[in-house]
């Protein structure tokens, strides 16, 4: 790895971030740290119940503090929930303290991989394909905007999705380790 010891996943709910994040860390011998998880467990409290009881803005700030606090520790992979890119210094949090890597999703992959998830409090919405829509033009350009690397999340399933991050990840460490190296 770099001198940045840190992985953090970024995309949208569905994309895969914590079940591919396991996968890496484990092959990579990182700690795995699923944000939502580290939330639910400092509050006793499903994200949904924290969304429903303080509401999104609260929630967000809260979620801030969480992805401050998970970003100062060292050799971890973090699946990052996939509104915690809306806070500006958390997105400088993310650019400063690791290797930032976008899963992409796209919107009918999601619907799929969430059909039957009712957890989700962005998604208690009557036309769920328009919220994914609707969240995907909004988190889009800021994913992209903070990624290092961009891998393409589809049906091949969460493996193929974490072999490829990993040929991604070793080509950019590659490259980055050349363009380091003294000119002769």
């Amino acid at each position: 790895m770099s001198t940045r010891r840190n992985l953090f996943l970024i995309g949208p709910m569905g994309a895969g971030k914590s079940t591919v994040g396991r996968r890496l860390a484990r092959h990579l011998d990182l700690r795995f740290v699923d944000l939502d998880q580290m939330i639910e467990t400092e509050t006793g409290s499903s994200i949904a119940l924290l969304f429903e009881i303080e509401g999104e803005a609260a929630f967000r700030q809260r979620e801030a503090a969480a992805l401050a606090r998970a970003t100062e520790l060292e050799g971890i992979v973090l699946a990052t929930g996939g509104g915690s890119v809306l806070d500006p210094s958390s997105q400088q949090l993310l650019r400063q303290r690791g290797l930032v890597i976008y899963l992409e999703a796209p919107v009918e992959l999601q619907l799929e991989r969430l059909s039957r998830d009712r957890s989700r409090p962005l998604l208690q919405a009557a036309d769920r394909s328009q919220r994914l829509q609707n969240l995907a033009q909004t988190r889009n350009p800021i994913y992209r905007s903070l990624a290092d690397l961009t891998i393409a999340a589809d049906r091949s399933g969460p493996g193929s999705t974490a072999r490829r991050t990993l040929a991604a990840l070793h080509r950019h460490l590659q490259n980055h380790d050349a363009s380091q190296e003294p000119a002769a």
